[in-house]
């Protein structure tokens, strides 16, 4: 148990963070969708990049794909093999990801992981997901992401090394065997 145990809604608050917070506030459930925003797709996968229990695992999976922020998609039939592809409401949450981190950068005194770039220009990203050279909002799918300067340069998960090189978000990741 994480502590003192909520209530699973928030019944007497009139407010879209409560309701929000229903779908996506329990432990490992943003992480769970920073992976698949980052390309994992498989449950083994998120396994081992996550360290999450896999009873756990199992649970927020299917919440999520429950509330459609993830799609359980078969990619082999024997023995069947299903993936969790985000969806565009999944997507929707990539700016309240990045306002975590930055917040967390920056109020945490955390080293600098990794960087998000616009890919068409290089430019590093604005708190807010814009390119400050293009003066547009990025899409989600245009973003680069690289490795910065803290990041361990040789993790232990095939994930983690996968996420070693530079990617664009949303692009399956496909990790290596160790």
């Amino acid at each position: 148990m994480d502590g003192m145990a909520l209530g699973k809604d928030y019944a007497t608050q009139q407010c879209s963070i409560a309701r929000a917070l229903e779908i996506v506030g329990e432990r490992w459930t943003l992480l769970v969708i920073r992976d698949a925003l980052y390309g994992v797709r498989r449950y083994n996968d998120f396994l081992a990049h996550l360290g999450i229990p896999r009873a756990v695992l199992a649970a927020r999976l299917q919440t999520l794909t429950t509330e459609g922020i993830l799609e359980k998609r078969r990619y082999q039939q024997s023995p069947p093999r299903d993936e969790y592809v985000i969806t565009e409401r999944g997507i929707a949450l990539w700016p309240t990801l990045r306002s975590l981190g930055l917040w967390g950068r920056e109020h945490l005194d955390e080293a600098r992981l990794r960087y998000f770039l616009h890919a068409q220009c290089g430019t590093e990203l604005g708190p807010y997901g814009e390119c400050p050279a293009c003066a547009t909002v990025v899409p989600v799918a245009d973003v680069l992401m690289t490795p910065g300067p803290a990041l361990d340069p040789d993790p232990a998960d095939p994930v983690s090394r996968a996420l070693l090189k530079p990617r664009r978000l949303l692009q399956p990741i496909e990790p290596d065997p160790a």
